[in-house]
């Protein structure tokens, strides 16, 4: 493009100068630093990262999620808490640090460093000051002083827990350590085995009815999370009862259908059940199938697998005996591992008794109330499971399910109980980079705790050895026992790494308090997080616990009234490869946000993320979806770049005289309609977090400015208005190139601090929106149609005031819509025009709108009008029904004008 010298210069910015200027810029400025004393902030957080060393696309997806929001809630004037940490311990730095003969703490450092350079490149605003590394000393000794706050309120217990163990390295593994479905050691490749060994247990079971019961008010999370949380919790209202098997005494199961027991025909043990290994001891085909059992994988699990003890059960409603077996459908850990089996009303049971020629017996039959014939049950074939009327249960037939499971507490000396599927949290891990469990077990004393005062309990110099590092260090694990000062040996399990990030977001709000893990005044301020982000397969292990923590900090006064940590959940979808398929180096398809930084430039990658999808939606990964990102912030900053170089004409009237000032007028005036209009389209799209939907209004909303420079000499307030507002809108996402423009604007400082804009929409703006696109619609179809090649004049007739009276009576019609409005005094005088009209109403009655007055009809058409003139080169003329042709107005109706194109 030519300057007015007639010179050649270069348009556009350059994304290597642009971004790294502006992040030291907001660095300098402290735009992002929020003070201690600031009150009731708006907490944004993004789930913080492994350290792994490099940032992938979902991660670029999560942080430029919330830190688009930060920024959108910081020029709305609030204070903004949006901080960035590290979950920094684990397994992975472990293996790191064997494979590269390092240590694990030096391999995090690197990565953290090479992470937050990566993030600082990507224009993220975070609060530097409050960063949180969970490796630090400082941090965890906080883990270490609440596992001893948590213990003193009876919340920590040892327990025994059945653990993978390699025989050749002598140590437990995590699962994560258990390779393939040989299930080898990761280290050695031996087949592991299965022990029974003590672990530190959080008694989380002590909080379930409230983590159940308060997912009912997180109405701002995800149903499909609050669901699976109520699933793992797995509350279930139900009886147990004892059944004796002769020779190893009662046995006690639990059922929610207890008035099926009626019909139990065999009894089955979990393989873990103590009974089951009691039985094994002299039976070696249990033994075999108990080992078996215990070594297959989850989806090896066959419904119909089972071995008949040899035992029989004694049912306590009949006295009958029958066949004990142990199945592995039945589960250890879930109600009491054992349990009666009634295949006529369980669909597991049914299939395990088919598969063992095991009897069927019914004994509940659909209640007459139900919409099924009793004699259509055939319960050889297929389990009836509904609840219904007792039969072939003696006394007690015709007791309907509910009355029969009631009374058949009292019946059979049973008792009401409610089991869990959660169990307690086991936080026991026998790894080295980990939080050290502040313990000292004593041969006189037992395990007593670290004092205060020892604590951080600091890890010890990293050992490379085949077992847990920390029981190879002698010097550091051999201690002497606070209590009694004799010879003691330190706990050498490390926590769960979850316990880190329990409680990570409430240590963001004083990270550098050296008396208490954070501020219980600030922290009760500015909790819970407003905004959390972060993926769905966190669903029920980070998100329970987290809930779990804030409740006990609360309990123990660490808060004040804080019941939940995060009050709006959001879990961002996944970005796909170009494929459709996951990302990943295997596939090959794979996109390095390095690479897309240097040839893009941060705020194009960004944009793409955020227009691409809504958060919480999947998406494939599109070079062309990234060129247009690209496409459209180098065209918002040349249309200001000309702009402020004076290159855009303004100021002027379109054309001589009164009709070309109204008509500029009129365009000027539709153009500030939409800029007001999107301004509260983005704004209510920001908030719900539709931010593909907020950049869409902002795309049309810069593609119309360049449509009213070239139609005409715009106002110069009015597009300049335009501009800075399209840059406000585009900069939470697109923050670099949108403080190059406001500089090249001469605006006064930072735009990152710069005011939202404030608009309304104008008044009944979607009715009018929906005029003129229909209108243009309906030329456009009538041109091509017709075959119009070269219109000269369009114009556009609004229906008599008549027909809009008669539409809106038509709307609140209840039910006979002519008869309604030939009921109006005003409609009858139109005579057979109005008949037909109301006939035309009623056909149309459930899809009718509410549309705007013929006067205001017409001003919006007349506001518009340059719009069809500029896409058909014609003169537009909007008439009302008494200025038109009678014949072209009689055709007119609400909401679509009669429309004639003279060639």
């Amino acid at each position: 493009m030519t300057t007015g010298s007639g010179e050649q210069r270069e348009r556009g910015f350059d994304h290597a100068e642009v971004e790294p200027k502006w992040q030291r810029e907001w660095e300098d400025a402290d735009v992002f630093r929020i003070p201690d004393s600031a009150e009731d902030p708006e907490y944004v957080l993004a789930m913080f990262p492994y350290t792994s060393g490099s940032l992938h696309m979902g991660h670029v997806r999560n942080y430029t999620i919330t830190d688009a929001y930060a920024r959108f809630e910081r020029q709305r004037g609030e204070n903004v808490l949006h901080p960035m940490g590290w979950d920094s311990f684990g397994l992975p730095a472990e293996n790191a640090a064997e494979e590269r003969d390092t240590n694990p703490r030096d391999w995090t450092m690197e990565c953290i460093d090479s992470m937050t350079e990566q993030m600082k490149a990507m224009g993220f605003g975070y609060d530097w000051e409050r960063e949180v590394t969970t490796c630090e000393p400082e941090y965890y000794q906080w883990n270490q002083w609440l596992f001893k706050r948590f213990r003193e309120e009876g919340l920590v217990e040892r327990q025994s827990a059945e653990l993978n163990w390699c025989p050749s390295c002598e140590t437990v593994l995590a699962d994560e350590q258990v390779e393939g479905e040989e299930e080898l050691c990761w280290r050695c490749g031996t087949p592991i085995e299965q022990r029974e060994m003590d672990q530190w247990f959080f008694t989380i079971t002590d909080y379930a009815d409230e983590l159940l019961e308060a997912l009912d008010d997180l109405d701002d999370w995800p149903a499909n999370v609050r669901e699976m949380q109520r699933n793992w919790i797995g509350r279930q209202e139900g009886a147990s009862v004892a059944f004796e098997i002769p020779g190893y005494g009662d046995v006690d199961i639990f059922t929610t259908r207890l008035d099926t027991i009626h019909g139990a025909t065999f009894f089955s043990l979990a393989p873990g059940h103590p009974v089951a290994r009691e039985i094994a001891e002299d039976n070696e085909e249990v033994a075999e199938y108990i080992h078996e059992a215990e070594h297959a994988d989850e989806d090896e699990l066959d419904v119909t697998s089972g071995v008949f003890t040899g035992e029989h059960a004694v049912n306590p409603a009949t006295g009958e005996e029958i066949p004990v077996f142990v199945a592995d459908y039945v589960l250890t850990d879930v109600g009491t591992g054992a349990l009666y089996a009634v295949p006529a009303h369980d669909e597991r049971d049914h299939e395990f008794a088919e598969a063992h020629d095991v009897p069927i017996q019914q004994v509940v039959e659909p209640s007459p109330e139900a919409d099924v014939d009793p004699d259509e049950i055939d319960v050889q074939e297929e389990a009836y499971t509904e609840d219904g009327v007792l039969v072939n249960s003696g006394e007690f037939d015709g007791l309907t399910s509910e009355e029969a499971r009631e009374r058949f507490v009292e019946e059979f000396d049973g008792e009401h109980r409610t089991e869990y599927n959660l169990r307690d949290w086991g936080i026991s891990r026998q790894r080295y980079w980990g939080t050290p469990i502040p313990m000292i077990r004593c041969d006189d004393c037992g395990y007593v705790p670290v004092p205060d005062e020892d604590l951080p309990v600091e890890l010890p110099e990293f050992v490379h050895t085949t077992g847990n590092p920390l029981d190879a260090a002698e010097e550091w694990k051999h201690v002497e026992c606070p209590e009694c000062g004799g010879d003691a040996v330190r706990e050498t399990d490390t926590m769960d790494t979850f316990v880190d990030s329990s409680w990570y977001f409430l240590r963001f709000v004083s990270p550098d308090l050296d008396t208490a893990p954070f501020d219980t005044e600030r922290a009760t301020d500015w909790m819970p997080v407003d905004q959390y982000v972060g993926g769905i397969e966190h669903a029920v292990m980070h998100l329970l616990y987290a809930r779990f923590f804030t409740k006990v900090l609360d309990d123990i006064d660490l808060l004040d009234g804080v019941r939940e940590p995060f009050t709006d959940l959001t879990n961002q979808g996944m970005v796909l490869g170009a494929d459709g398929n996951k990302m990943s180096k295997s596939k090959g398809n794979g996109v390095s946000p390095q690479r897309i930084i240097d040839e893009y430039g941060a705020d194009t990658a960004r944009l793409f993320i955020m227009e691409a999808a809504q958060p919480e939606k999947e998406f494939a990964w599109s070079d062309e979806g990234v060129q247009s990102a690209h496409r459209f912030l180098q065209n918002l900053y040349g249309l200001a770049e000309e702009f402020a170089a004076g290159e855009v004409a303004t100021g002027g009237a379109a054309g001589d005289g009164s009709a070309g000032r109204e008509s500029a007028a009129a365009v000027s005036e539709y153009v500030d309609r939409e800029i007001d209009a999107t301004v509260a389209t983005a704004t209510a799209e920001f908030e719900e977090f539709r931010f593909n939907h907020a950049l869409q209004a902002v795309r049309e909303m810069v593609s119309l400015l360049r449509r009213y420079r070239e139609h005409t000499v715009p106002d110069e307030e009015t597009f300049e208005r335009g501009l800075t507002t399209a840059v406000k809108l585009v900069s939470p996402v697109a923050p670099h190139v949108g403080e190059e423009i406001w500089e090249l604007l001469g605006r006064d400082g930072l735009l990152a601090r710069a005011d939202w804009p404030d608009a309304d929409a104008p008044e009944d703006y979607d009715i009018e929106r929906r005029l003129v696109e229909n209108t243009r619609e309906d030329v456009r179809d009538i041109v091509e149609t017709v075959g119009i090649e070269d219109p000269e004049t369009i114009t556009l007739a609004v229906a008599p005031e008549w027909k809009h009276r008669a539409h809106e009576i038509a709307m609140n019609a209840d039910g006979n819509v002519v008869g309604t409005v030939m009921g109006d005094d005003q409609l009858r005088e139109q005579g057979e025009d109005a008949a037909d009209f109301a006939k035309d109403l009623a056909a149309e009655a459930e899809a009718l709108d509410e549309q705007l007055s013929p006067e205001r009809e017409r001003a919006a058409l007349e506001r518009a009008a340059w719009l069809l003139e500029r896409e058909f080169g014609a003169d537009v003329v909007v008439r009302t029904a008494d200025e038109a042709d009678p014949d072209l107005a009689g055709k007119a109706e609400p909401g679509r004008p009669a429309i004639d194109i003279a060639e």
